[in-house]
């Protein structure tokens, strides 16, 4: 059986899209990028895309595994952080800008997919919503330093070398790659305190934390996007071999 593996996405008004009809432009659309849904379904799994209407535990009731993916910044408020800093913008008319239910259902989606054991990889975004739903805290802003975290261009890309990550020995991820790896970067937050049975498992130079896990579970946050290598990337074909096992012992159960 192809695993049914549940994407994340964003909400926003039609308005926002370039030559969109001005008469539906208060209508809104639920949308997640593609190359997620493409190299799942070339996995082997079967992408499915869930909606902030989509209830997080009654779905999670039919899926095998979960991807948080990637976007806005999360609200601060959702980890106790400065929320003075916060524009009171709308964020289905401004895409850029905090979403506070997208942040409070993608929590619940983590946290529904844990209680029953369903593999969760979380991507950039989801990263720090996978460290969050768990009661971390993030760093609302970097700091420039010598490793960059926020490229200007968004094509498809494996990085640059100052962008390298290095992994714990023995963590998924050292064992889903030979060695460190270059990778991409679009991301300004990050995980400051970990939250309960998150583990730091990759990091740039600078130390800012590139990858995390919940030893014993299927639970992988890479800070990168790894539907937008140029070169295959092993994280989104893991979630899928997780979720196969995840159908294998519910089935032997």
């Amino acid at each position: 059986m192809r695993p049914l593996i549940g994407i994340t996405g964003r909400r926003f008004r039609l308005s926002l899209i370039e030559g969109s009809d001005e008469r539906y432009g208060d209508r809104c659309i639920d949308t997640s990028m593609s190359d997620f849904a493409t190299r799942i379904a070339d996995a082997g799994g079967l992408p499915v895309q869930l909606t902030y209407d989509t209830d997080p535990d009654a779905v999670c009731a039919w899926l095998a595994g979960v991807v948080i993916t990637g976007g806005q910044d999360m609200h601060p408020a959702c980890w106790g952080g400065d929320t003075a800093v916060v524009r009171g913008v709308d964020p289905r008319t401004d895409p850029m800008v905090h979403d506070r239910e997208r942040d409070e259902y993608e929590v619940a989606v983590v946290r529904a997919a844990l209680d029953r054991g369903i593999p969760v990889l979380g991507v950039c975004r989801g990263l720090q919503v996978l460290n969050v739903a768990l009661g971390g805290t993030l760093v609302a802003d970097l700091p420039a330093g010598p490793v960059s975290h926020l490229s200007e261009e968004c094509a498809p890309t494996d990085g640059t070398v100052d962008h390298l990550v290095a992994f714990e020995p023995g963590s998924i991820a050292a064992g889903l790659f030979d060695g460190d790896v270059v990778t991409n970067s679009w991301h300004h937050q990050a995980v400051d305190r970990c939250g309960v049975g998150v583990v730091v498992t990759g990091r740039t130079s600078d130390g800012v934390v590139e990858a995390i896990e919940v030893p014993g579970h299927p639970v992988l946050g890479v800070q990168w996007h790894p539907e937008w290598m140029k070169s295959s990337d092993p994280t989104l074909s893991w979630v899928v071999r997780e979720a196969v096992r995840f159908l294998d012992l519910r089935t032997d159960q």
